[in-house]
């Protein structure tokens, strides 16, 4: 026996019959929107087995047991859209501030001997300044594309 039973109300089934039938969500949603349509049990729903849905779309039994889970204990909105991280991967390295300063770094005259900043030696002076304690030049080539700003 299922621990969670999926019954969509009227409004629920029109939503996700729409949502599906669109195409202008993303393959993550509509996917997750016809596994719910299938584990319908309300009133006439197909009840598929989690086997089957599991094998119709492709996905593993756990995702299709944690969606069922989800869309009982969160709703319809937490059943289709990506789970939050509940804490990131990994802390960013270079806060807002420290961006700033980076920015404001590579506007800078560079280094005596050098026509212009290379990315190795603004995550050296990073450092050097005690603004991180470690930070690889990738990252600061990361921020310093994503603000737009020109190293020259």
């Amino acid at each position: 026996m299922k621990k969670y039973l999926v019954s969509l109300t009227d409004e629920e089934l029109q939503f996700l019959h729409r949502l599906t039938a669109a195409g202008k969500a993303s393959v993550l949603k509509v996917t997750h929107a016809r596994i719910l349509l299938k584990a319908d049990q309300a009133d006439g729903g197909p009840a598929w087995p989690d086997e089957r849905i599991a094998e119709a779309f492709e996905v593993g039994l756990s995702t299709v047991a944690r969606l069922r889970q989800r869309f009982v204990e969160q709703g319809l909105e937490a059943a289709l859209s990506r789970k939050k991280q509940e804490r990131p991967s990994r802390t960013r390295k270079l806060d807002g501030r420290a961006e700033a300063r980076l920015i404001a770094l590579a506007c800078s005259a560079p280094p005596e001997g050098r026509k212009e900043w290379s990315l190795r030696l603004l995550a050296d002076r990073l450092v050097e300044l005690e603004i991180v304690d470690a930070v690889s030049d990738e990252t600061v080539r990361r921020v310093l594309k994503k603000t737009n700003s020109s190293r020259g």
